[in-house]
């Protein structure tokens, strides 16, 4: 089989404003970036406001291995094959981050015959929205030390700043450093860090934004540091929230590309799962809902932590709720779970990892059924989606759909996304259109 970047670049592309038409976007609100990339403009939120909401589907998975169970692949392919047996769907991801793309995890654009496209725009810079994050971080840790140089009117305590500086990129010796080093005209001294610019607030809270207004308030009550008598120092009182806002103008318009089978993707934000809500952006679901049948979105990690925040923040700020949820699961990654084996990133599997062994994969089945009862807990309904590979057994198989069928999913579907594309994952598209069909009795759990 070809490499994913080789099957990224034979794919036949259609030009951006093709694709923004066959999604119900009007000439006017698509800002191309290049032929095949484009950003849509917030004005369209007004017209479509009054359009009826499509199903929401969001795709999470087992407790993963290093290597990934296949979220995105999920995520991607399953909105080709539901356009496939004709029901008008797009996904929604987040933007990779250049550090894990540079690193052993790789890039985010799915993979094999499930993959948005071009994958190399799409893990490199793209519109330059991670790198707006970054400006407007580093332009509230210049204000806050600037603030310290002319004189600390406010009364700061050096010790409790906890605002780094961010860049788009794994780097380990910036991880603790000192800043201000030399004369006393380079500020203060004081210890600091960088942090990746996935893990910046300011990602987070343009995620969870409805509009510039909105980002401009919470731009505002960031807190940076304390004062010595405790109290916070937000970047309103730094006098930095406006210039934020104003670098991430652009950054908050959602981003629109498509997949192999020239089928509609917004990308917006990338935050983090273990330090953030870990979900593409309120503002690319709100689009979304309104011009299509089925918005399918994914949920970083597991569904312990990508699923539960996007349940609990996500959604509360959306004030819209799930009608399903798809669970990834691999039998690789259940026999990991079995406790027998281990998963490095980076190194060769274990090659009894891959060998028929249902006893082992009968062992690991715990992870699944609790994910499953993680979902079952917010009155949301659970397609399992084996995400099957050719080492796979038979027996395997059937051992887990009747495992997770016992424990209350809707279903349990083997997918094929990404060997095949859209039709490898028409039977999951029917068992995700069934199960949406169902009531759900959602609650938040705090």
């Amino acid at each position: 089989m070809l490499s994913d970047l080789e099957i990224s670049h034979k794919a036949d592309l259609k030009p951006i404003q093709e694709i923004a038409a066959s999604f119900g976007i009007a000439k006017v609100e698509i800002e191309p970036y290049g032929s095949d990339i484009g950003k849509i403009n917030l004005s369209i939120l007004k017209r479509i406001d009054d359009r009826p909401l499509g199903k929401y589907v969001l795709v999470t998975a087992i407790t993963p291995t290093p290597l990934g169970e296949g979220k995105t692949v999920t995520t991607i392919g399953l909105s080709m094959a539901l356009n496939r047996i004709g029901k008008k769907a797009v996904c929604t991801i987040r933007q990779p981050s250049m550090g894990p793309t540079f690193g052993i995890k790789g890039g985010a654009a799915g993979g094999g015959y499930s993959q948005v496209v071009p994958m190399d725009r799409f893990n490199l810079h793209f519109t330059g929205d991670v790198h707006a994050v970054s400006s407007a971080h580093n332009l509230l840790a210049a204000f806050l030390d600037n603030h310290l140089y002319h004189g600390n009117v406010l009364d700061i305590d050096p010790y409790t700043i906890g605002w780094p500086r961010v860049i788009d990129m794994s780097d380990r010796p910036l991880r603790q450093v000192m800043v201000g080093l030399g004369s006393k005209s380079n500020a203060p001294l004081h210890e600091s860090k960088w942090d990746i610019t996935a893990a910046s607030e300011v990602m987070a809270v343009l995620g969870l934004s409805h509009n510039l207004h909105d980002l401009r308030s919470r731009l505002g009550r960031i807190i940076t540091a304390f004062t010595q008598d405790g109290k916070p120092v937000t970047a309103e009182m730094l006098k930095a929230a406006g210039a934020m806002a104003v670098l991430l103008k652009e950054a908050i318009k959602p981003n629109l590309i498509q997949t192999l089978e020239n089928t509609p993707a917004l990308v917006h934000t990338g935050p983090f799962a273990n330090i953030a809500h870990g979900n593409s952006s309120i503002l690319a679901d709100k689009i979304g809902l309104r011009l299509a049948d089925f918005v399918v979105t994914e949920s970083g990690f597991g569904a312990d932590i990508g699923a539960e925040k996007f349940f609990n923040i996500k959604c509360r700020q959306m004030e819209k709720t799930p009608d399903v949820a798809v669970l990834v699961c691999t039998i690789r990654a259940l026999k990991m779970h079995s406790g027998k084996f281990k998963v490095a990133a980076g190194k060769p599997l274990d090659v009894e990892l891959i060998k028929p062994a249902p006893a082992v994969v009968e062992e690991g089945l715990g992870n699944l059924l609790k994910q499953i009862e993680n979902v079952q807990l917010h009155g949301i309904p659970v397609v399992v989606a084996i995400n099957r590979f050719d080492t796979d057994s038979q027996e395997e198989l059937e051992l887990v759909k009747a495992a997770a069928l016992k424990a209350g999913a809707q279903a349990a579907v083997e997918s094929e996304l990404w060997a095949r594309g859209g039709v490898g994952g028409e039977a999951l598209a029917w068992a995700v259109i069934e199960a949406a069909s169902k009531p759900s009795h959602f609650q938040y759990l705090y």
